[in-house]
């Protein structure tokens, strides 16, 4: 069995700040890509940031500059940094990876429960 857990999400103020946190944890043999994704009501999924295992990220255009993706490959853990949050941010941010259960399984894709984030004052 393989869980994602986030952590950190919550109600900010334009502005504001928040990190998310997400823990892979199970039958894990590797994990290739983290990341995270939002979906605001009305609106499809969307990416936010990916980080491979040798930390090169990819950012979505409306994230640059104010968002950045971290990874700890020791703990399976990744990390999105939010700053200068805007209330269009607002959304359930749902973490993602790419990852092996096996050495011989095929790559799977894992969904997390996803997290809200609300910016509004």
């Amino acid at each position: 069995q393989v869980q994602l857990v986030e952590s950190g999400g919550g109600l900010v103020q334009p502005g504001g700040s928040l990190r998310l946190s997400c823990a892979a944890s199970g039958s894990i043999f590797i994990i290739y890509d983290m990341g995270w994704y939002r979906q605001a009501p009305g609106k499809q999924r969307e990416l936010v940031a990916t980080i491979n295992r040798s930390g090169s990220t990819n950012y979505g255009d409306s994230v640059k500059g104010r968002f950045t993706i971290s990874r700890d490959n020791a703990e399976n853990t990744v990390y999105l940094q939010m700053n200068s949050l805007k209330p269009e941010d607002t959304a359930v941010y749902y973490c993602n990876m790419i990852y092996q259960r096996l050495l011989s399984t095929p790559r799977g894709n894992f969904w997390g429960q996803g997290t809200q984030v609300t910016v509004s004052s």
